[in-house]
């Protein structure tokens, strides 16, 4: 990324919301030190519009083909304004906004629904592709719930999660996934972050978990779960909590954990007020 500070060319940065290299694509764009530098967010994942979101709309679904060519001749012939600009699609209301809009951080506290004490076992980690909480059973993840929104709430950026937990094993993973819980209609993965601690067994530390990067409008009456969890798999690699590398661990050990649920602070980047939507071929050709 310190190359792109030096970089002469014009850019086109594209990506997708539901891409795993959403954020390195806006930090591309944002370090690009060319004359003109364009950024293109959709609700799609890695493959674009051949991957488009639950949140995606008819306004979502642009031609990237003939966008791309159309920047390409105002590239050669010299015809783009210089700055950053562009465009991220607001998924869930079906329209556009200005590349650089990003949402005020806001601190929400959570209800404890169970698991504050929780095992974590490498041999039945949690699924990164089940959204199904068990009924029964000891708990395998610590569960928040936000209470419903009283407004539609419009996120445009960064994600993260502050608590104080405990595990007693000297690897963990802290896996936290925020789950949609709208007032109808089935739970949506919203957004995931992983981080790796090393501490002692035992010690309680507090830090955080950054889940990456939202533009989503929610409906009101919205709720948001919050999973804290030791496992996100298959998406990600088993720790096996020995503090050997995951692909080549011979042993497997169960870590118990505990989560302060009076510590759990869910950051998320709330927009003031309605936006002003821009058009996405506009702001790509200036």
């Amino acid at each position: 990324m310190a190359r792109a500070a030096h970089a002469g060319p014009p850019l086109l940065a594209v990506g997708g919301h539901h891409d795993h290299f959403t954020e390195e694509t806006v930090a591309l764009w944002r370090a690009w030190g060319g004359s003109s530098a364009r950024l293109l967010l959709g609700p799609w994942g890695h493959p674009l519009t051949a991957a488009p979101g639950p949140d995606a709309g008819p306004a979502h679904r642009l031609n990237l083909g003939e966008l791309y060519v159309r920047w390409a001749r105002r590239a050669l012939t010299g015809d783009l304004a210089p700055g950053h600009h562009g465009a991220l699609a607001l998924g869930g209301a079906g329209l556009w906004l200005p590349a650089d809009a990003e949402g005020e951080p806001r601190a929400h506290r959570m209800r404890l629904l169970h698991g504050s004490a929780f095992t974590a076992d490498p041999v039945r980690p949690l699924r990164s592709d089940d959204l199904t909480v068990p009924a029964d059973g000891p708990p395998d993840r610590c569960l928040l719930v936000t209470p419903p929104s009283p407004r539609p709430l419009d996120l445009v950026g960064l994600v993260s999660v502050r608590l104080r937990a405990t595990a007693h094993t000297p690897s963990a993973d802290w896996a936290a996934r925020l789950v949609v819980l709208p007032p109808d209609g089935a739970a949506e993965r919203l957004a995931v972050g992983v981080v790796r601690r090393a501490e002692p067994a035992g010690q309680e530390t507090a830090f955080t978990v950054g889940l990456g990067r939202l533009a989503r409008r929610l409906r009101a009456g919205t709720r948001l779960r919050l999973e804290i969890a030791g496992h996100h798999f298959p998406a990600h690699a088993r720790n096996p909590h020995t503090g050997d590398d995951p692909m080549t661990a011979a042993q497997l050990l169960a870590s118990r954990r505990e989560v302060d649920p009076d510590s759990v602070v869910l950051n998320l980047p709330v927009l003031p007020s309605r936006p002003a939507p821009t058009d996405p071929a506009e702001e790509i050709l200036r």
